[in-house]
């Protein structure tokens, strides 16, 4: 089983590239010439040089696929253009090559995003995969047409969408600023508010993927792939904490404007720098809402989804690799 996988040199990706290979698939992983490979070293791994805005590369990459995982994607861009670019070109482009050149395809993964919805309303009421979408921002809507690019073709082609909330763990650089904050002995809480996420590891959602992937009854459908607990920032810094040996942290609440105050100006000096900010406007959108939370009832229910570290176990082997790899 030939496994072609987009995303893999990424921090993400290169876990689901890791738990494929241990279920014996013949991993092919979309690499740019300039693409790091730093997270695939030493893997048994085959290359396959392409991008997702060149129809021609992309045909040859996925050629005798048997399964396509689609995790590549924006997450930071200076525009809606280039998130749209980047996230729904990227898909269809992705998809079109699948159907002229791997006619034997068993799955097509796609990995979304909770931004896709919206934030929940209560606490109570988690989001679930029949919720109508309401994207916040240029990203969750980038994401959302991208995910109906999938949707268009589910009649003619198997596939399944997952939709993850944050992720963290070993090899991040997004919530690594979060840890390192904690580790030099400064927590910043977002607002004065209870606010509540989903959460998953890699490793967690690595295995959520793969399962997804093997299972008939994905076909089709949508889901939600978290840790059942839905986290507060006080809980994920206690044990942040824990993991850190630090007992004297500084705990700041942060009102809501100076967020976004902070954003906006992140924002516009992140336009003259080569590269677009990871913290803009828009992320201090989605920062401020209360409930990020999704269910995940369906996945337990079609391919008995379960999260196996929870932060608990996973934040403290996130924080060791850290350690390990000088990062903190």
């Amino acid at each position: 089983m030939v496994a072609f996988i987009t995303g893999a040199t990424g921090f993400a990706g290169s876990f689901v590239a890791e738990e494929l290979l241990r279920r014996g698939y013949t991993v092919r992983c979309l690499t740019r010439a300039t693409s790091s490979l730093q997270w695939l070293e030493g893997l048994p791994v085959e290359r396959a040089l392409g991008s997702l805005s060149d129809a021609a590369s992309l045909e040859k990459a996925v050629e005798g696929a048997d399964v396509i995982v689609h995790i590549a994607g924006l997450t930071a861009a200076r525009n809606r253009e280039e998130f749209f670019q980047g996230n729904h070109i990227g898909t269809k482009n992705l998809l079109a090559a699948a159907r002229k050149s791997a006619p034997n395809l068993k799955r097509f993964l796609h990995l979304s995003s909770l931004t896709v919805c919206g934030p929940a309303q209560s606490l109570d009421r988690p989001i679930v995969e029949s919720d109508p979408c309401k994207p916040l921002t240029a990203y969750g809507e980038s994401k959302k047409a991208a995910e109906d690019e999938v949707n268009a073709l589910r009649d003619v082609m198997p596939v399944t969408i997952i939709r993850a909330p944050a992720i963290y763990g070993q090899r991040d650089t997004a919530i690594f600023d979060y840890f390192k904050a904690v580790n030099q002995g400064i927590a910043a809480l977002i607002g004065f508010d209870d606010k509540r996420l989903s959460l998953i590891h890699a490793e967690d959602l690595a295995r959520g993927i793969a399962d997804a992937v093997e299972s008939p009854k994905a076909v089709g459908e949508t889901y939600f792939l978290a840790d059942e607990p839905f986290y507060s920032w006080v809980e994920i810094t206690d044990v942040t904490k824990a993991a850190l040996q630090k007992k004297n942290v500084l705990t700041l609440r942060l009102p809501h404007g100076i967020v976004m105050g902070v954003a906006g100006v992140s924002e516009f000096f992140g336009k003259f720098s080569s590269k677009p900010p990871v913290f803009n406007y828009e992320k201090g959108i989605d920062f401020v809402q209360k409930y990020w939370i999704g269910s995940v009832e369906k996945a337990k229910r079609d391919f008995g989804y379960a999260s196996e570290l929870g932060i608990e176990r996973g934040i403290p082997k996130t924080i060791a690799w850290y350690k390990e790899n000088k990062w903190l």
